[in-house]
């Protein structure tokens, strides 16, 4: 509500420039003036009152680039300074919102010594996730299909997140080796007890409904019925966030998790993930498995034991750290961690873990070190150690633009 509230204020401040601005007409068609290949990976449709920003890369089921996640900041910025665009969307074109980053991009360039290039992706990722965080003007992300990793980021911070029968959400990063970025670990850390440890350290999957339950998303319905929803946000005038969702809320359904959901095991998962250590928690899920012969103990377990040692320890205090800090603080730190991985100075996980998964597809992938008690806390540290003077923090524009959440 003190968001709505917020953006109700801030409106006003646009509402004199409305009045000297003449009313312009869009198509609602996606606007197809001539781009290049870049801009083609994120398109555009103008709408009556607002604008789409469409994630355009189906055959890669949408993953990030730094050309997009740098459109997406550009556009976004000129559409939050437009009087006459009231509300923005985002969407993905095919059966994926976001899949998250496109890791063997990043693979190649380290591969190619390019690690420069890597940083400039992250720190382009990680100033749109703040901007969305921040944004002025109300927001609808569509998450329809796979969204996965960074596709939480750049779509959660916004004020309305809609999920459909479709939506597969997760964040399998520690299985590659690498963390919950771009933002994670400040709305993982704020699930419901200890579900943002489990979801960031095994990867498990969450549906449209289940996101609904645990707070990650805040509206449902059928994809079906999605066309009918874009066709009446695209013919609003009105951008008052109280009429957006009472839009949204109007083909929403009423819906719970089925029997077999994970949130039906929070008080296992509460047990199992409450601890201090990863050596604990694998303890606590082998208890569990042994001792009710729970099949999804060890499928968890499973998960945990294929998954990079390093990462697993470095997820866990990231998880427990951003529960007590601000979104802007979450991001700053993710940045120093996104850099000691690709650094390869205390372990070349990232890199291994994308190779046996992404590239070669093997799917055993050697981590160094092998085994969770082999990981020393010199090494966790690393990724949380302040970077040095040569190499610039993640500077984020704090003073202007106070995150609402």
């Amino acid at each position: 509500m003190q968001r709505v509230k917020a953006l109700i204020k801030a409106r006003h401040s646009f509402q004199t420039l409305r009045f000297l601005s003449h009313q312009r007409c869009f198509s609602a068609q996606p606007n197809y003036a001539p781009y290049n290949d870049f801009q083609d990976q994120v398109l555009v449709e103008g709408r009556a009152k607002s604008r789409a920003a469409i994630l355009n890369r189906p055959f890669a089921l949408n993953s990030l680039t730094t050309s997009m996640a740098s459109r997406l900041k550009k556009l976004y910025e000129s559409w939050e300074e437009n009087p006459d665009i009231g509300f923005v969307i985002m969407k993905g074109n095919g059966r994926a919102f976001c899949s998250g980053v496109d890791a063997v991009a990043l693979y190649h360039l380290l591969n190619e010594g390019k690690v420069e290039d890597c940083k400039r992706f992250f720190e382009t990722l990680y100033k749109f996730v703040y901007l969305q965080g921040t944004y002025l003007k109300p927001h609808v992300a569509i998450l329809d299909g796979i969204t996965m990793g960074c596709g939480g980021g750049i779509s959660l911070p916004g004020m309305f997140h809609l999920v459909t029968d479709k939506t597969v959400f997760a964040h399998p990063e520690a299985q590659l080796g690498f963390h919950p970025d771009s933002g994670a670990s400040f709305y993982l850390s704020r699930l419901p007890g200890y579900l943002g440890e489990c979801l960031a350290l095994t990867g498990e999957k969450l549906n449209g409904v289940e996101m609904i339950a645990c707070g990650l998303a805040t509206h449902y319905c059928l994809n079906a019925r999605l066309s009918w929803v874009e066709e009446c946000l695209g013919n609003m005038m009105n951008d008052d966030p109280t009429v957006i969702e009472s839009s949204l809320a109007q083909y929403g359904d009423l819906v719970y998790p089925d029997r077999s959901s994970i949130l039906h095991r929070i008080e296992t998962i509460d047990k199992c993930f409450c601890h201090d250590t990863i050596e604990e928690i694998i303890d606590s899920l082998e208890n569990g498995a042994a001792g009710a012969y729970d099949d999804w103990c060890r499928t968890v377990l499973r998960k945990m034991k294929e998954a990079s040692p390093l990462s697993l320890k470095v997820t866990l205090r990231s998880i427990r750290e951003g529960r007590f800090q601000s979104l802007d603080q979450c991001l700053a730190r993710e940045y120093r961690m996104s850099l000691a991985a690709i650094s390869k100075q205390v372990s070349n996980d990232f890199s291994e873990g994308v190779r046996a998964r992404l590239v070669d597809k093997d799917f055993a992938p050697k981590w160094d070190p092998p085994r969770v008690e082999e990981v020393s806390k010199d090494m966790v540290e690393y990724y949380f150690t302040p970077l040095g003077e040569l190499e610039p923090e993640l500077l984020l524009p704090t003073a202007l633009r106070e995150p609402y959440i």
